[in-house]
């Protein structure tokens, strides 16, 4: 498991920061069944979604379907504010002159997170 803290910057003309939120980025054999579903209905557009099993919070950026593989996501920015989840990624394509798989690709990432009760922005 990878568990990492990340900082906000949210807090300029939003409501006020109250902690950075630890996560773990899911395997994608670690997905629960229901939401690898919804994932794979979804996959061929950008999506957003959240997703409650037991204690924990799963939240899903994907960036639709590309030309090519070589694609990454990594997460900007994770936080708990006074009333909401604030959720950023960065889209990283193929380096330039890098080998890449030349068929279609659906990049997307889960993380996991401690249940929290409040919505969700994605930005």
């Amino acid at each position: 498991m990878i568990f990492a803290l990340c900082s906000c910057s949210f807090t300029e003309g939003k409501t006020k920061k109250i902690r950075d939120i630890e996560y773990t980025v899911v395997k994608e054999n670690e997905i629960p069944e229901l939401l690898m579903e919804k994932i794979e209905e979804q996959k061929e557009e950008a999506m957003k979604l959240t997703y409650m099993e037991d204690e924990y919070l799963y939240i899903v950026k994907g960036y639709g379907m590309q030309d090519t593989g070589g694609y990454s996501i990594s997460v900007k920015e994770l936080c708990l504010t006074e009333n909401a989840i604030y959720f950023s990624t960065d889209f990283h394509g193929p380096k330039k002159g890098e080998v890449v798989a030349d068929s279609r690709s659906y990049p997307y990432i889960v993380i996991k997170l401690e249940k929290i009760e409040e919505p969700v922005v994605f930005e």
